[in-house]
């Protein structure tokens, strides 16, 4: 799905919210903070989603290229998207220091602005960035996403989501808060949470699983790691 040229109205998602990701002093300290995006994680879900040799796999919000790099080494061809310049350029780096600078396209725009002009995905990924983009344009960007796959390809999310019962959230956000926050040097502390909760866009599970029913999607797993993290794979419906 393409819109060109996009007209004024349209979402500017070049426009950090949230955490600066444009500051290359935070860039740098992502990879610490983001516990969940270790080498080992990603390659279990490489293994998870089937990624193999020949594939075409587009990982939206690569951030620092973690996962990007773990597809690239089976062989698939990868398409690298942020809209952050410093993201993409630490991304790039440690795709080189892996020797894999010609298996991976790195591309700077997003979900509402990367245009797919090559082979139709086998594998979308996105991981904790569809939260960036208000619940409006989560739909344009699923729609998006839809189109840039092969029939019968797969779509992982990983995201925050919130799953509580909306009269719950207090009581559920500063749990969270309490659990999860690390102390500062240690990973993301209770200042980065409030701002997330704050400034950035999570919704609701009952929001987002409609959206991907209403998108064409088949919800294969929901994996709630708590209430506010969860993972879904996705399969897009074949023409009838």
């Amino acid at each position: 799905m393409k819109i060109s040229p996009n007209p004024s109205w349209f979402y500017n998602e070049f426009r950090q919210v949230g955490t600066d990701f444009t500051d290359p002093t935070v860039v740098a300290t992502y990879d610490r903070n983001q516990h969940s995006s270790t080498v080992e994680a990603e390659q279990a879900l490489v293994e998870q989603l089937g990624i193999t040799a020949g594939n075409t796999v587009i990982d939206l919000g690569c951030g620092t290229g973690t996962f990007a790099i773990q597809a690239a080494l089976t062989g698939a061809r990868v398409h690298a998207v942020d809209v952050s310049q410093p993201m993409l350029a630490y991304a790039r780096q440690k795709a080189a220091a892996a020797g894999l600078s010609d298996r991976i396209q790195f591309h700077h725009q997003g979900f509402l602005s990367y245009n797919h002009n090559a082979t139709p995905a086998d594998f979308i990924v996105t991981q904790a960035a569809l939260h960036h983009l208000p619940d409006f344009w989560k739909m344009v960007a699923l729609l998006r996403i839809a189109a840039m796959l092969r029939p019968d390809g797969v779509f992982y999310l990983w995201d925050t989501v919130f799953s509580f019962p909306p009269s719950e959230f207090q009581a559920h956000i500063q749990t969270w808060m309490a659990r999860a926050a690390k102390p500062m040097g240690g990973g993301w502390t209770v200042t980065d949470f409030e701002t997330h909760v704050r400034d950035e866009y999570t919704t609701f599970g009952w929001i987002l699983e409609r959206m991907l029913e209403e998108t064409g999607f088949v919800i294969e797993t929901v994996e709630r790691a708590s209430s506010v993290i969860t993972a879904y794979t996705c399969r897009k419906k074949c023409s009838s």
